[in-house]
């Protein structure tokens, strides 16, 4: 039997991972699979499914090996997170509605996607669009 999980997790840390994830459930419809906090209320580490995609996240840490700023405060984007939605247009307003920041407007691309970008709260891109790359 093969294994259909996906290989690819992106990973992102938010100053306030709590608020990022109860932002990302309402912009985008996300769902929280786990989450595990640490004693002082922070993320440790959070799984959240958006179709057959996943995302994991937590708070950020400002010390070790894994010390991260979010892009708001390191003030530029160093990668982007690409999710592929079935009704585009519905995600682009809902993302709308709850404040996002619109970074390209929704759009009909000359490779055949319907997408668009926008910004979470912390700064993190985020693209969504009707494209889906062919396993081959």
């Amino acid at each position: 039997m093969t294994d259909t999980r996906p290989s690819f997790y992106p990973v992102l840390q938010y100053r306030d991972a709590p608020a990022a994830m109860a932002w990302l459930e309402k912009a985008f419809g996300f769902r929280t699979i786990a989450c595990h906090k640490n004693p002082d209320g922070s993320i440790a580490h959070a799984e959240m499914r958006f179709g057959n995609g996943m995302v994991m996240l937590g708070s950020v840490q400002d010390e070790g090996p894994f010390a991260f700023r979010t892009p708001r405060e390191a003030g530029v984007i160093t990668q982007s997170s690409y999710v592929a939605a079935d009704d585009v247009d519905a995600l682009y307003d809902r993302a709308r509605a709850v404040g996002a920041e619109v970074v390209m407007g929704i759009r009909d691309t000359d490779y055949g996607s319907r997408d668009f970008s926008v910004r979470d709260p912390e700064g993190h891109l985020w693209s969504f669009g009707s494209y889906r790359p062919d396993f081959g």
